[in-house]
């Protein structure tokens, strides 16, 4: 976090120069001025650059501050714009975990008998009718899908159990834009712009949200707390667009699709809180899908699979046995002072009243679909779903979930036809 930080600075320090080549040796020999951003910094830069499996800007790095020290200023919004790809720094106990997760818990909680007679959530779904994603592509879009009847209420009663849980644990309730402009989303840490952007643009410049993380940290940017403020924990329910796609067969069906409903949780905590904030955000995931009664299993991600902002990050994977696979339901990340600084979200700390940048958390309480799926799957009966008993009470205690009744207009447009 320091190194990176040093990077910025030394930026910051470069613009303030003249642009000439004395001054900002000048400025290297003054020992009150910020020291020069060395080749040892940079290459440990870019071994964490190569840790995380991130684009290496370095070189071009290196080049942009050669170019700026010789006084070239109009290098130096390049270099800018260069420095804010560098991923954050990496917690040290990832460094050795290779490319894989490490498994720190497993939790069963359901005796799966003859998974081999599991159906898949889209064949258990549409034979109950309480779901469509086949041929919608002319007025929906391409990984469109209908939740109707019960499984659209137990979508809600999902949203509702969520709330509650989170809401305990003194998180307040936001509601947000779907709409951001795109340097917010930039800041929290999602391209908007390249191939390979998960990010959907209007033709206005704005972006339809990733997540309502993006909107929760967009709507604290430039605000400055209070020490006694932090930590300060909100929580959002919002639809989600992301513009990826899939042809694994294991992410048929709703697993992956454009837009889903999900519950977020996000703080902002000072840097030592953070830690303990991430453990906090874990165990509410952890009780809650315990709660749900699903097989599932908590997962600390190695450094490649961190994305830009994340200095640590934990998941959480539920049993899909229509499936035979684990399959990501949740997660949660310590992003340290990444989206802080971006966004200048600070803290004034007690003790000097020193502006400080913020560290901030973000964790995902529920994500619909994909919950859905482990849901149906983990408690199918036959023709029949069960219904988790935490969820009964927002479902006017229903306790199973049957096939949905055909609409009768479906049947009278058949006979008005077949009488002409």
């Amino acid at each position: 976090m320091k190194l990176l930080m040093n990077v910025q600075r030394r930026l910051w320090l470069l613009r303030r120069q003249r642009s000439t080549t004395s001054t900002i040796a000048k400025a290297h020999d003054n020992e009150s001025s910020e020291p020069a951003l060395t080749n040892t910094q940079l290459d440990e830069l870019e071994r964490n650059v190569t840790l995380r499996q991130h684009k290496n800007n370095i070189p071009l790095i290196r080049s942009l501050l050669t170019e700026v020290r010789k006084g070239n200023q109009q290098k130096q919004q390049e270099l800018q714009a260069e420095i804010e790809q560098l991923p954050n720094s990496t917690h040290p106990r990832l460094l050795n975990y290779g490319n894989e997760p490490r498994e720190l818990a497993q939790y069963k909680h359901r005796q799966l008998d003859s998974e081999a007679s599991k159906k898949e959530f889209s064949e258990l779904a549409r034979s109950l009718n309480l779901y469509r994603m086949d041929h919608l592509g002319n007025y929906t879009g391409h990984k469109s899908y209908y939740l109707t009847g019960q499984l659209a209420m137990l979508e809600q009663a999902i949203i509702q159990f969520a709330l509650q849980s989170v809401t305990k644990h003194g998180f307040k309730l936001m509601s947000v834009p779907d709409i951001l402009p795109p340097e917010v989303i930039e800041s929290c840490g999602m391209r908007t712009e390249g191939e390979r952007t998960q990010v959907y643009k209007l033709d206005t410049g704005e972006c339809l949200s990733g997540t309502s993380e993006m909107a929760l940290a967009g709507y604290f940017a430039r605000k400055h707390l209070s020490e006694e403020q932090l930590p300060l924990k909100v929580t959002a329910v919002s639809r989600c667009y992301r513009a990826e796609t899939s042809g694994l067969q294991e992410e048929k069906g709703i697993y992956r699709v454009h837009q889903f409903t999900k519950v977020e949780m996000f703080a902002i905590c000072s840097p030592q809180q953070s830690e303990a904030e991430l453990e906090e955000f874990k165990n509410i995931e952890v009780t809650l899908f315990k709660e749900l009664g699903l097989n599932f299993r908590l997962l600390d991600m190695p450094p490649c699979e961190l994305g830009a902002p994340a200095y640590q990050k934990y998941d959480i994977e539920a049993w899909m046995p229509g499936r035979q696979m684990w399959g990501e339901i949740s997660s949660c990340s310590n992003c340290t002072d990444y989206q802080a600084k971006r966004l200048d979200i600070k803290y004034k700390r007690k003790s000097d009243d020193q502006l400080l940048h913020a560290h901030t958390i973000n964790g995902t309480a529920t994500a619909i679909p994909r919950l859905l799926i482990a849901l149906l799957e983990s408690y199918q009966n036959g023709d029949i779903i069960e219904i988790p008993k935490v969820l009964r009470p927002f479902m006017d205690d229903q306790k199973v979930i049957t096939k949905n009744k055909r609409i009768p207009e479906t049947k009278l447009v058949k006979f008005i036809k077949s009488n002409h």
